[in-house]
Formats: structure tokens, sequence, C-alpha cells
């Protein structure tokens, strides 16, 4: 995990991006195309180089939390959020497929930014699934 930044001005330069990283995830629940998990990802970056309140209060969160930890802990996602993601993306693309004009050229970019998109989500690796507490049978001594 980076420390944060002595360098006053480069606090604020990383300050500045982890918001306009965070309000992009934000934005990226509401607008297809727009990636959520990454700028999320981002703005917990930036805000470890910054500002250690933000940071922790990112990690804190209930629902963006425990995807920044198992990423920082796994570089690891979640199976259901992949599945997830490769779907969305899948409807999303086929949606701007549907909506942009038709030129050949328009189809082969959106077509080959989903290909290699999807390409780089499916490789990602999944979350090791949770180990669960071993418990020893108790003994049939009575004791």
């Amino acid at each position: 995990m980076p420390s944060v930044s002595r360098c006053l001005p480069a606090r604020w330069l990383w300050l500045c991006a982890g918001l306009v990283s965070l309000s992009a995830g934000v934005v990226g629940l509401f607008v297809p195309l727009l990636p959520t998990t990454v700028f999320i990802l981002m703005a917990a970056a930036c805000f470890a180089r910054s500002s250690p309140r933000l940071h922790g209060w990112l990690l804190r969160h209930p629902r963006l939390g425990p995807a920044i930890v198992h990423w920082q802990r796994h570089r690891a996602i979640a199976p259901r959020a992949k599945r997830l993601a490769l779907v969305s993306m899948a409807a999303s693309f086929s949606l701007s497929l549907a909506l942009l004009p038709s030129v050949a050229w328009v189809y082969v970019i959106v077509v080959t930014i989903w290909a290699l998109l999807s390409l780089w989500m499916w490789r990602l690796p999944e979350m090791p699934e949770p180990v669960g507490i071993k418990v020893e049978p108790a003994s049939s001594t009575g004791v």
C-alpha cells in the first residue's frame, strides 16, 4: 500500500484525482459503458496517497469497501461480480451497437473495445473461497 505523499502539491493532485475517480464511479452506477469498479479502485489508490481519512472511509463503506479490500489483498474479484460485469458489459455494448449509426468502422471499434475489456475481465483471478473454521469433534471420554 502506498504511503501518503509528503509533498503538499502532490497530495492535492492525488486528492483531486481520487475525487474525480470516485465521482466517475458513482456516475458509472447509472450510465451504461462507464465502469464503476475501476474508478472506485482508482479512487482508493489516490486516497491512499493523499487522505488517510477518505481512504479509510472508502474501505469501511458497506457497499464499496469489500471489493476494494479483496482487490488489495488478493488482486482478485468475486466470481459473482465478474459474471455480473461480463453480462452488463455485453448488454451495454449491444445497446450501443443498436443505437450507433450503421457505419462499419464504428462497429469494429465498439466490438474490439468490448472484446478486449471482456478478455481482460475474464482473465482476472477470482477471489479465493472463504476458509471456514474447522471444528474438531468433541472427545468421547466425557471429560
